[in-house]
């Protein structure tokens, strides 16, 4: 099946942000008194928004976070995605192979507008993505996985969801994806297949990619 679009996760799937972040993430938890290792914020944070921490913290322990703590988290983020961020290897090749074949693409992210920006300007992907390629779950009412954001994206588009190929690395965008109706590919780069496992094929190289949705 030839896509009519093809919507990318950002985080670990065009840039490899989910080490620095969750690493950050698990930190500053800790700090706050709610013990977090960097499994455990793989594991139950890896794709989602930020209302996701807010609403997990505050279910298992009875108290909020303080109310600056996406600003100070963000800080701590983008000035880490200035020392350490990188592209996902193969990601670059991807959207050539994608452009060249007159494939639209765009990016429907669980992070925040300027943190795609961040990090898109300083791995050089921002000449890839213009602001009508960009939407955040800032755009919708709910994040993943709900299916909101993905059918947003594609909505802005002008692309039926059936002929939408995502392609996610977390449990809740694949959830998400599978929700708007759209076939899902699943990159095991950092997440395990078996957690993966409702996408429509796995794959673990982002060099792969193009083959996969331009058959």
């Amino acid at each position: 099946m030839r896509y009519d679009l093809v919507i990318f996760d950002n985080d670990g799937v065009l840039v490899n942000s989910e080490p620095i972040s969750n690493r950050l993430l698990a930190g500053y938890l800790t700090e706050l008194g709610h013990p977090t290792s960097y499994e455990d914020s793989l594991r139950d944070y890896m794709g989602g928004a930020m209302h996701r921490v807010h609403d997990l913290v505050l279910e298992r322990t009875g108290r909020r976070l303080p109310s600056d703590f996406d600003d100070v988290f963000h800080g701590r983020v983008f000035a880490a995605f200035e020392r350490e961020l990188e592209p996902v290897p193969g990601a670059v090749d991807v959207l050539e192979k994608l452009a060249a074949d007159g494939v639209a693409y765009c990016v429907a992210s669980s992070g925040s507008h300027a943190r795609i920006r961040t990090g898109h300007r300083k791995t050089a992907l921002d000449r890839w993505f213009d602001d009508e390629r960009i939407f955040s779950s800032q755009d919708v009412g709910r994040g993943k996985p709900a299916p909101d954001l993905f059918l947003h994206a594609a909505e802005r588009m002008g692309v039926a969801p059936e002929r939408c190929a995502v392609v996610e690395d977390s449990p809740l965008g694949v959830r998400a994806a599978v929700a708007a109706g759209m076939d899902v590919y699943g990159f095991t780069a950092m997440t395990p297949a078996d957690r993966l496992a409702g996408a429509t094929r796995l794959f673990g190289d982002m060099g792969e990619l193009a083959d996969l949705v331009l058959a």
